[in-house]
């Protein structure tokens, strides 16, 4: 079928008749049709930028991607390559419906869609026999793990299926929320942030069903595990095991259910976060973990390890003249116990180092300091390590393992962290921008290939294209003897004094000459204003980033001392006793530092996926907030540098901006040539060249290929597009008049048929006096259709009426569902005024059914949020961010408040308590407190005690910046002795909290919203001062000139 405009069918066989059942309903399906004949190109955009017009500007593409993001369409291609833009909210595009759209439809035939990539690559390796993968690359909150996850369950859902294929289904998809649990953690830009890279191969046996799996893993960021910055917090599954595990389970890992009870929980002061449940998510991932092929002894070894960690945490060092000490037995029981190591030797190699001089052993005391690295590198190699067991447990569930069946199809998918800018960038952000650079070199070459390879397939000559190549950043980073990879691993090895500030001297002797890299000791003046000393910058194909080399090489190294490794290899835990081999023990080799391994690694990558014909998804993210709706210019323009989407277009734009295959272009434009309407009956080329001979094509706008066209310029393909729009309206006409005159002809041929018909009482009217025919009947319709915009006239009385009547009961049908529906039937003119006034009556009766519906709680909540929007609305940066979050009546349990906290507050009930940071008035030193507010006063508490109480009568007043940031000051009266002056607080949900504080201490009009900065008085007579600044991420520090500096991420929101 041939859909027009109008909404109906033209057959293929070009007859001209109606065929009045293929009426097209105005759904999604509409929107995809209008989309694939670009006619709505206007409004939403190119669903391919390839046929920007102006495809060298960044602008354009920006303002395409805003358009089609306006109408929720988040997915558009380059060519094959799909772009994707996370929408932060969910929508009615991933049913099975949507699932059978795409099922085994060609590429372009639809809207770009993540299941039409998903597709493509499944059908290629079917009909092509060829390995395939999906490249998924963005940065942090991209929505790259939530696009991978729809591909899986694509495949699970249209793939064929029977028992033991269901089960391979159900382990592939569960995998997923186990390595979220162990990998995932949640980062300033990302709640649900991947902290290392996946590849997944899906393995198909003949028939195209999924029968196995393997995941590759790369690089975990361990150092998570022992520090994380302020607002982010340590791997999903501390906290899960702790808000979820049983009491029993608790009790027997020697764990309490507070996290700010372990030092490696609180270093974020992010405990707990609105978007994750991780009670519910532990259900999940133990369900997943039976699922995937566990046992009750692989778990319960597996949480013994879990808990281990955090005691490794709070082991405390102590000790006089430098060497250290373990201070408390305690976490050492635990440990014994829950790594199956003895206690006596574990606090030995806690303490010491073991040195070998001339064949004898020595152990060396520790300082302080070494002790505590000691303890940390042990905890981040257990975690690493375990991580490592966990993938190698997951691809033993998911090996395939029909041995009658040696070979199998594959289709891998890569999801892997994008670029990383931050204002802070060190050995990580080195190594994941160095994948990057590999990832773009493979992209582009891959990318040409398959264009030159398409041109030379067709007889279309190969115009060579200009683009930037990034090997020359490539080889700088990891060129044998000269790169910065040599360069490191030769600190780290080699004997004497080595140091980060070595390194740096090193790299500036050796490649300080090259066009990409730069120091501050090497920089002009301007450029040194903006870099440290103990910084390199590197000017990579997405832009400059500085690097700080604190760190690089102490992580490059990862190193655990000999006794450590020792002690774990003794472990009884059957997991360890895997994850550390005593062969290590003999092996007098250095191991490969990290930087050497994941090159190794990156290398073995690049050859897996140079093997398979690749897809690629370009996920972006419209702002930083996580809001639905809201589109940041400056952050997407950012993205599409880092993604290399310009160069990518570039490149496939450098010949013909649209390619189809003959058959496809012919079917679609034949009715724009008399010669080729209503079909073509000699070949395909032959019917391509009449028809754009025709269309008056000049030959520098298109070249035929051997079975392909190839146009040169989106206008001609627009201006060819306009043309069908155009006649479609005039075959429409043709089609609608030569029904009607089809219609009246056979019912003038027709004798008088008297079918049975009934009222609406049921009583049969069929041999009444006033009976018409059908043949009359149909008369009258078609003459009223035919006079249907003249006055009320005995002509078309009859089709009025029966439109009316259509109106009314397709109304009845549709009425909307809750007052948040604003659909409506749009009414014939006859009833317009009839339409609106029951439009109006319906919508008051939703409203008296939601009102008298309504709970308590849930008015509650609305009148909370009514204080929040008088307060907030327009004001706040983040305030927009907190309205569809509902408000909590409390974020603290009674479990998390002390009870001697609660026996100090007497009789007085609390009415709202939430986890806070406090900053000291004198050197603005954070401390983590909980602000509670009782029916008299705000409290601030910390552990045990009372540390401050203001009287709702003695608040003066509260003041907050207009940015995204948490902080908040309240204000207490200069001359109450009982005050050390006003409070500076900081709170993860403000917005929340200081609605709940107006209310309780009825203060609605007296919160301050500043810009700029907040003065304060810190006791004695003294003045504080807070500067706010608008920044990538928020920062809370005390800054040269004294004073507390706030910077907080830009939302725009406003």
């Amino acid at each position: 079928m041939l859909f027009i405009a109008c909404g109906e069918a033209i057959s293929e066989d070009g007859s001209g008749a109606l065929e009045a059942e293929c009426l097209v309903v105005a759904t999604d399906g509409v929107r995809a049709m209008m989309e694939s004949a670009l006619t709505a190109r206007d409004r939403v955009g190119v669903q391919d930028f390839v046929l920007l017009e102006n495809y060298t500007s960044e602008a354009a593409f920006i303002e395409n991607l805003r358009k089609r993001f306006k109408e929720n369409l988040i997915y558009t291609y380059i060519g094959s390559v799909l772009v994707s833009v996370n929408p932060y909210k969910d929508l009615e595009i991933y049913t099975k419906n949507h699932m059978e759209r795409y099922r085994g439809v060609n590429f372009y035939e639809v809207s770009p869609h993540i299941y039409a990539v998903a597709d493509n690559a499944y059908r290629s390796m079917r009909t092509e026999r060829k390995d395939q993968c999906i490249l998924i690359s963005g940065e942090s909150g991209a929505g790259k793990t939530e696009a991978s996850k729809k591909i899986l369950q694509y495949y699970a859902v249209t793939c064929p299926a029977s028992d033991q294929v269901q089960t391979v289904k159900d382990r592939l998809l569960q995998s997923n929320p186990v390595l979220e649990a162990f990998g995932n953690a949640k980062t300033l830009r990302n709640d649900n942030s991947s902290r290392f890279g996946k590849y997944m191969d899906i393995q198909f046996d003949f028939k195209g069903a999924p029968v196995g799996g393997h995941i590759i893993n790369y690089l975990l960021e361990k150092s998570r595990v022992v520090h994380q910055n302020h607002g982010e917090r340590n791997f999903h599954i501390f906290y899960q095991l702790i808000e979820g595990g049983e009491e029993d389970l608790l009790r027997r890992l020697g764990l309490e259910r507070n996290p700010q009870q372990y030092q490696y929980l609180v270093k974020g002061n992010c405990p707990k976060v609105s978007s994750i449940n991780d009670r519910s998510d532990w259900k999940v991932v133990r369900k997943a973990l039976s699922v995937i092929g566990f046992n009750e002894d692989d778990v319960e070894e597996l949480l013994n390890i879990i808990a281990s960690v955090l005691h490794l945490g709070n082991v405390q060092y102590g000790g006089e003249d430098g060497t250290a000490c373990i201070t408390s037995d305690t976490q050492i029981k635990y440990l014994a116990r829950l790594l199956g190591v003895n206690g006596s030797v574990l606090t030995e190699a806690l303490t010491h180092k073991k040195i070998i001089a001339k064949g004898e052993e020595l152990m060396s005391p520790l300082n302080l300091e070494q002790a505590s690295s000691a303890r940390d590198a042990l905890s981040k190699a257990v975690y690493g390590r375990t991580f490592t067991w966990l993938v190698n447990k997951i691809n033993t569930s998911l090996a395939y393992k029909d041995d009658s069946q040696k070979s199998y199809s594959v289709i891998g998918l890569l999801d892997i962290y994008g670029f990383e800018v931050f204002q802070n960038n060190s050995f990580e952000q080195f190594c994941i921008n160095y994948c990057n650079e590999k990832l773009q070199q493979l992209f582009i070459e891959l990318t040409l290939k398959s264009e030159q390879d398409e041109y030379e397939a067709e007889g279309i000559t190969w115009e060579p294209v200009q683009y930037f190549n990034n090997k020359i950043i490539c080889d700088l980073v990891e060129e044998k003897f000269k790169g910065i990879i040599s360069i490191l691993d030769e600190e780290c090895l080699r004997p004497g004094d080595a140091s980060d500030f070595t390194f740096l001297e090193k790299l500036e002797s050796t490649v300080g000459g090259h066009p990409h890299f730069v120091t501050h000791k090497l920089a002009d003046p301007k450029t040194r204003k903006v870099m440290g000393r103990e910084e390199f910058r590197l000017l990579h194909y997405a832009g400059e980033v500085n690097y700080n080399v604190n760190g690089f090489l102490d992580k490059n190294n990862d190193l655990l001392f000999r006794n450590l490794k020792e002690v774990m290899c003794m472990s009884e835990n059957k997991i360890l006793t895997q994850c550390f081999d005593r062969e290590e023990l003999s092996d007098k080799k250095r191991p490969d530092t990290v930087t050497t391994q994941f090159k190794s690694s990156l290398a073995k990558l690049m050859e897996i996926l140079m093997s398979k014909e690749p897809s690629y998804v370009r996920c972006i993210k419209p702002n930083d907030s996580k809001q639905s709706g809201r589109f940041d210019d400056v952050l997407i323009r950012h993205q599409v540098k880092y993604l290399g989407l310009m160069e990518n277009l570039r490149v496939r734009r450098a010949g013909f901006a649209y390619r189809r295959r003959y058959e496809v272009f012919l079917q679609r434009y034949k009715s724009l040539c008399p010669e080729t309407w209503p079909n073509w009956q000699g070949r395909l080329a032959e019917g391509v060249s009449t028809l754009v001979k025709h269309m008056g094509y000049k030959p520098e706008e298109y070249k035929m290929g051997r079975s392909k066209i190839f146009i040169r310029f989106p206008k001609t393909l627009f201006a060819t597009e306009d043309a069908l729009e155009t006649r479609k309206h005039s075959l429409g006409e043709t089609s609608s008049f030569r029904l009607i005159y089809l219609i009246k002809q056979q019912v003038l041929r027709v004798s008088p048929v008297q079918p049975p018909s009934c009222r609406r009482d049921g009583k049969d009217t069929s041999r009444g006096p006033n009976t018409k025919s059908s043949g009359q009947q149909v008369r009258l319709f078609i003459k009223g259709f035919i006079y249907r915009h003249k006055e009320r006239c005995p002509e078309n009385e009859y089709f009025l009426d029966y439109v009316r009547y259509s109106f009314l009961m397709n109304l009845h049908r549709n009425l909307p569902k809750n007052v948040l529906d604003k659909s409506w039937p749009t009414p014939p003119a006859a009833l317009t005024e009839a339409s609106e006034h029951l439009r109006k009556l319906c919508m008051q009766n939703m409203v008296w059914k939601y009102c008298k519906k309504i709970s308590p709680e849930w008015k509650h909540q609305m009148e909370q949020k009514v204080v929040a929007s008088e307060i907030f609305k327009d004001k706040k940066d983040n305030y927009p961010q907190s309205v569809p979050k509902l408000f909590v009546s409390t974020r603290l349990n009674g479990e998390d408040i002390n009870p001697k906290v609660a026996q100090a507050l007497g009789s007085e009930k609390m009415k709202y308590a939430v986890p806070v940071t406090k900053y000291d008035r004198k050197g603005y030193k954070a401390r983590p407190r909980q602000l509670l507010l009782t029916g008299n006063a705000v409290v601030i508490a910390e552990e045990g005690k009372l540390k401050q109480r203001i009287d709702y009568s003695a608040l003066k007043g509260i003041s907050v910046s207009s940015l995204s940031d948490g902080v908040f000051v309240l204000h207490v009266p200069s001359d109450d002795n009982k005050q050390k002056g006003d409070v500076v607080l900081q709170s993860d949900h403000v917005i929340e909290t200081l609605t709940k504080v107006a209310i309780c201490a009825d203060k609605v009009n007296s919160i301050n919203i500043n810009q700029g900065s907040i003065k304060f008085t810190a006791g004695h007579g003294k003045e504080g001062i807070i500067d706010f600044t608008p920044g990538s991420e928020l920062l809370v520090a005390k800054a040269k000139n004294g004073h507390l500096a706030v910077t907080a991420p830009r939302l725009n929101s406003r």
